[in-house]
């Protein structure tokens, strides 16, 4: 492999790198409000990594002016847009459910909670 084909596709690298974050942030803070955070993150890494699979350098709009151009696949950008709603209303789900997890238990700390319980 190349060193010039690591640079050109550098967004795939970073979307792994934001991926990773997610899951670690995720699976090492026990405070619930920061593993929603983490899964936000994780989500924006897939979303960046589908939404730099259909791009192509110098592309265009597809929109057919008759001339040959070189396009952007837009079926990536339209499953992303799909894919930003249902991770907004996810988010907004889990926030709810921190919220009454908290008037329960009075913390946002799994390990409390998980004590709290037996």
């Amino acid at each position: 492999m190349e060193f010039s084909n690591i640079t050109a596709n550098y967004y795939f690298l970073f979307s792994i790198v934001l991926f990773l974050i997610g899951i670690y942030t995720m699976l090492t803070h026990p405070n619930l409000i920061k593993k929603v955070i983490g899964l936000n993150i994780m989500e924006t890494s897939v979303f960046l990594l589908f939404v730099s699979g259909g791009y192509r350098v110098g592309g265009k709009a597809p929109i057919v002016t008759g001339s040959e151009e070189v396009y952007v696949n837009p079926v990536p950008h339209a499953l992303i847009l799909t894919g930003i709603v249902i991770a907004v209303s996810i988010t907004a789900m889990l926030l709810s459910l921190i919220i009454k997890i908290y008037q329960y238990y009075g913390t946002l700390n799994t390990d409390k909670i998980t004590k709290m319980r037996g």
